[in-house]
């Protein structure tokens, strides 16, 4: 058994009192009973208070076999959606997850609990984000950005944010067929503060001062397709560098510079050679950047020389979909639609150990600082523990040893 990611000891006593920890509910049971009641609440245009209490989520001990050479150990599931995890995000104490059944879960991670759900999406919720320091989540549904503050109970939507750059009040309605100017928005991305918010719909990505929910400027004349997937690093106080990759194969870098009036940018730079198809996932960290493909391959970049460092061709036999530096930064994670996750030294982007996760697609990757949290068709996360690797590399590369 392994110790669970939870301080309390719930986890190991079972939700029930009993000695043994609760086991997940059977598929029959889950998709005729509750499942099927969560989606025809999320579906019938009503948000009552009484009916969040329908369907809670809840973080149950992972009681499945795990090979003993795989490279992540699953050691628990949060299940509670009715349908497929599109996207995750991870603090230390708090998980989101964005489902295909238009809603949000919060998770508290000190008890396994959900705690929060935030409803009134038109469509699929494709993206979740959070900040900290202001407490905001940002959760992304056709051409709509909803801002939420988390400290309401329950949540307060405070503004929607559109892709044509209007914002409305959080108390307008949000129709799921798109209105005339607006477009279906892929991805989102915070910078470093939280202070601006980088939206990708269609070729163009648009900035967002969060201060006043105002829309301040565009990324464009970079591609020729739909930005599927950004990234955003830092390179000064004042100073952002967006990462886009887009479904026309290319990956563009911008530079921000908040400090000036201007209100257009264009590319600094394209990275050659592009891949063979489009661009799904995305990972930075410092002059460092990782970018997965339906083409199946992982390319690694050097930003500072402009230039590919290495391509792992055939990194997966299927679209990558999901990209994470591990904690610390020495590993990068990578996941399929074909639920396989790999584990890559960053360093030398030589293959670590790989496993079969799930059953269905991954669709999204995140971590905290202890924990990976993978997004699955099936319509739950499952939370793995961070490997403690020992890897020794002799002068060939070649890993000898790696520790769990």
């Amino acid at each position: 058994p392994t110790d669970p990611p939870f301080p309390i000891n719930i986890r190991e006593q079972g939700l029930d009192g009993s000695g043994s920890p609760p086991s997940s509910p059977p598929a029959y049971r889950r998709l005729n009973s509750r499942e099927e009641n969560v989606f025809s609440r999320l579906t019938s245009g009503t948000t009552g208070g009484s009916e969040q209490q329908i369907g809670r989520g809840i973080i149950t001990v992972y009681t499945g076999k795990v090979p003993a050479k795989a490279p992540l150990q699953c050691t628990h599931v949060a299940e509670g959606h009715s349908r497929a995890v599109l996207s995750v995000f991870a603090t230390d104490d708090l998980l989101f997850s964005a489902s295909k059944d238009r809603s949000v879960k919060v998770w508290d991670l000190q008890t396994g609990r959900e705690v929060q759900s935030v409803f009134g999406h038109p469509n699929n919720v494709v993206v979740v984000k959070y900040n900290e320091e202001t407490r905001l989540g940002f959760s992304v549904s056709s051409a709509y950005i909803r801002v939420w503050d988390l400290r309401e109970d329950p949540v307060k939507t405070v503004k929607i944010l559109c892709s044509s750059g209007l914002t409305m009040s959080g108390s307008s309605s949000t129709s799921q067929s798109l209105p005339a100017g607006e477009i279906q928005l892929n991805d989102v991305a915070l910078n470093h503060y939280g202070s601006v918010l980088y939206s990708a719909a269609g070729d163009r990505v648009r900035v967002w001062d969060l201060r006043r929910f105002d829309s301040t400027g565009k990324l464009s004349g970079g591609h020729q397709a739909a930005v599927m997937c950004l990234a955003v690093g830092k390179l000064s106080e004042d100073e952002d560098v967006v990462i886009t990759g887009s479904k026309d194969h290319y990956i563009k870098v911008f530079e921000v510079d908040r400090a000036t009036s201007s209100n257009v940018y264009t590319p600094k730079m394209n990275l050659n050679p592009p891949h063979y198809d489009g661009i799904q996932s995305l990972a930075i960290r410092g002059d460092i950047l990782f970018s997965g493909s339906r083409d199946m391959c992982i390319k690694k970049w050097d930003l500072s020389k402009q230039e590919l460092i290495q391509s792992l061709n055939n990194a997966h036999k299927d679209w990558v979909c999901g990209l994470t530096f591990m904690p610390g930064g020495q590993m990068i994670l990578s996941g399929c639609r074909a639920g396989i996750l790999k584990l890559w030294a960053a360093d030398s982007c030589h293959l670590l150990g790989e496993m079969k996760a799930h059953s269905s697609p991954i669709n999204a990757i995140t971590t905290n600082s202890s924990h990976i949290f993978t997004a699955s068709n099936s319509g739950e996360v499952k939370i793995w523990k961070s490997p403690q690797c020992s890897a020794m590399t002799m002068s060939t590369g070649r890993v000898f040893e790696l520790s769990l």
